[in-house]
């Protein structure tokens, strides 16, 4: 008995799958290259929600009643996103001056002219944070006044 069987694939067969596998990685590639920039936006989103949270807690203790010697830290700058009591709120993370650039993701420029002189205790300012490759995300800085 002659059996005429088939022991492999044909070179037809292989070309189609190789071809069906470079259309799936054309259509697919562009989505992960653009991971990275979305990462970035988050990482700053987070940095910015990390100041808002910290100064929001910092308000807080301060109605509440706690003096700079318990912790509460003054937010009361003429240019609060610049000034070194905001930077001194967030830990974890470097926050540069506006004048600086971010040479890692762990370093974050903080910008804005966001005035927490005299008696604005409570008044909400808006910094911006920039991330070492340019994404950026708004930071609400609440403003303490002078803590006694």
């Amino acid at each position: 008995m002659n059996k005429n069987t088939q022991q492999g694939f044909t070179l037809i067969e292989l070309v189609v799958v190789i071809v069906i596998l470079g259309i799936l990685a054309a259509t697919a590639l562009p989505k992960f290259v653009d991971l990275s920039t979305e990462a970035g936006t988050a990482a700053a989103n987070g940095v910015a929600g990390s100041i808002a949270s910290a100064t929001s807690v910092n308000y807080a203790a301060s109605v509440a009643g706690k003096k700079k010697a318990d912790g509460t830290t003054e937010l009361n700058a003429a240019n609060i996103c610049t000034d070194t009591a905001l930077k001194d709120l967030v830990t974890g993370i470097t926050l540069l001056p506006s004048t600086g650039t971010p040479a890692n993701g762990n370093q974050y420029k903080v910008s804005g002219t966001g005035d927490c002189s005299g008696s604005s205790a409570g008044k909400a300012v808006t910094c911006q944070v920039t991330g070492y490759k340019g994404n950026a995300a708004n930071a609400t800085v609440i403003c303490t006044g002078a803590v006694s």
